[in-house]
């Protein structure tokens, strides 16, 4: 897996005693039209945010801050799986609900652990813990009926080998390496979560206008992939901003505009099917975002 990851993904510098706070910040502001956003100066203090569950021992926290994340994700997806139980949504948009909640949801929980790299591997062990699951039950060493039927499309467990496995796999990656003052972590999670389970859904019942290229996509599920990612983006750079982990600027704005709309497009090619956009769309996000830093 570690030999995949590098030669799949380009993996950055990282140094326990590097400054991710100058890394992606900007003294710029940028216009929205209505008004101006001005950005502030970051300070790495005592006094600057920092939500780390007993900041006194960070190992402590940072171990409590994974037990109460890994609930939260268990408890979403109990939910979806009772909800394929009782059929309340079609088996399709079950499993894209599942696909846009579980990533973002983990994600708002960033903010619980420490800042260092301790913090980012135990918080990347979550959706860790995914990886293995989805290999177990994908192989059919371990059976869970309401588990495969809440994230496959047929209902087959070898189908959890692909598409879920590579969901997994992007969510930890993201967040091991880049974790939360990076917008590349932003950008790929929102684009593969709220994009890619937007576009299914928009595109199932608005999509009767087909692209040229690609009669199974619609212009409708792609427009809403592109406005969805985007919109995700920058929703958490506000988030992570107001919590003192990253500054926004006209430059990130701009990253993520051109993440999302290379994933939509890259979404949309038939090679994507071909190959599961679960795995497409991160590496575009990854590679755009990389350029464009």
């Amino acid at each position: 897996m570690a030999l995949f990851a590098s030669s799949v993904f380009p993996l950055p510098l990282f140094k326990s005693n590097s400054d991710p706070y100058r890394l992606f910040s900007t003294k710029k502001g940028f216009n929205l039209g209505f008004q101006k956003l001005k950005t502030r100066r970051l300070h790495r203090t005592k006094v600057a945010v920092h939500f780390a569950m007993f900041s006194e021992n960070p190992l402590i926290g940072d171990l409590i801050a994974t037990a109460f994340s890994g609930g939260i994700a268990l408890s979403m997806l109990r939910l979806w799986e009772e909800t394929a139980k009782r059929g309340i949504f079609d088996q399709k948009t079950n499993r894209k609900l599942v696909h846009i909640s579980i990533g973002l949801v983990f994600m708002l929980c960033w903010p619980m652990f420490s800042s260092g790299q301790q913090g980012a591997i135990l918080a990347a062990f979550i959706p860790g813990l995914n990886i293995i699951k989805m290999l177990l039950l994908g192989l059919g060493i371990w059976k869970d009926d309401a588990t495969v039927k809440s994230m496959s499309r047929f209902g087959d467990h070898r189908e959890l080998l692909k598409g879920p496995l590579y969901y997994a796999f992007s969510i930890t990656y993201a967040c091991a390496i880049y974790w939360r003052y990076s917008p590349i972590s932003i950008g790929l999670i929102c684009n593969l979560c709220a994009g890619d389970g937007i576009a299914d859904i928009v595109g199932r019942r608005f999509g009767k206008q087909k692209l040229p290229y690609n009669k199974n996509k619609s212009f409708a599920g792609s427009i809403a992939m592109a406005a969805a990612g985007f919109l995700a983006s920058l929703g958490f750079l506000l988030y992570f901003s107001l919590l003192g982990y990253i500054q926004v600027s006209s430059k990130t704005v701009l990253v993520f505009l051109f993440m999302s709309l290379a994933a939509a497009l890259v979404e949309s090619h038939p090679l994507s099917s071909e190959l599961d956009d679960n795995l497409t769309v991160p590496l575009t996000s990854v590679l755009v975002g990389s350029l464009v830093l």
